[in-house]
């Protein structure tokens, strides 16, 4: 089976800035991609924030198995419609990978229902990723640690629930660690959080990295069916219980009905 994944990126620092242009030519959304159609069984398309619906319609979605997400300087301009969608899905059972400053993006903060803040510094200084779950499938095939010569410091306390595993810590060269590879369940979808890949250094290239993206879209995949009635609550009348019952007690409800939201 092939694995459907798509490639959201804001697309905005590429066109405004030349050393970000320079670095990814085909915007950080194509060479995430293409990381990822050079593995065996993932299929890799993109979508940005200048398409329409920010290019992630319902039957977009629908035929997505894993989202992976990359924004920064323009989360608020990303549609509260949209983000209800890919929220939707997500807890129908698509996966979600969240890349570097998407700490802040609307669908993670949604779907965490914490503010998601840290403390940061861009200095270009070394960063050290630390398997901290050496089992665990995004992991696999990594050393116990691996180094990126440049990248953005991001660093504790990051405002997150207590994360279900986390796969790396960062250690930075200024001092402070970061805990830069964590998994969620979100209903029936599966959750990463990713921290390298700051625009202005060419981490998307590092082959540990490409690794990290390739076994994360393989984990969050969820091979079963779409769950597309997520915000459902019906009501189930006393003569549809599975065990004979008879009402009893006054009630605020009709049989059936909708119900308070």
């Amino acid at each position: 089976m092939t694995i459907r994944a798509l490639v959201w990126g804001e697309n905005v620092h590429e066109q405004k800035n030349k050393v970000v242009a320079d670095l990814y030519p085909d915007g950080i959304h194509g060479c995430i991609a293409d990381a990822l159609n050079a593995a065996d069984g993932i299929s890799a398309t993109t979508a940005t924030l200048q398409d329409d619906e920010h290019g992630l319609t319902e039957k977009r979605l629908s035929a997505t198995d894993v989202l992976l997400w990359w924004g920064h300087a323009a989360h608020g301009d990303v549609s509260d419609q949209v983000v209800d969608r890919v929220a939707r899905h997500v807890l129908g059972g698509m996966g979600l990978i969240v890349l570097h400053s998407g700490h802040f993006s609307k669908i993670f903060k949604a779907l965490m229902g914490t503010p998601c803040n840290l403390t940061w510094r861009e200095a270009g200084e070394r960063e050290r990723l630390w398997l901290a779950a050496r089992n665990h499938p995004i992991a696999a095939g990594l050393p116990d640690h691996f180094e990126l010569e440049n990248e953005e410091m991001y660093g504790e306390p990051f405002g997150i629930p207590e994360p279900l595993e986390t796969v790396f810590i960062s250690w930075f060269q200024g001092g402070e660690v970061f805990r830069s590879g964590v998994t969620y369940k979100r209903g029936a979808g599966n959750v990463f959080y990713f921290r390298p890949g700051h625009e202005t250094y060419p981490t998307y290239y590092d082959a540990n990295v490409r690794r990290v993206l390739c076994n994360a879209v393989r984990w969050a995949h969820n091979p079963a069916a779409r769950i597309v009635d997520v915000y459902d609550a019906p009501n189930v009348p006393v003569e549809n219980a599975l065990e004979p019952i008879v009402a009893r007690g006054p009630k605020l409800h009709e049989d059936g009905g909708d119900g308070f939201r």
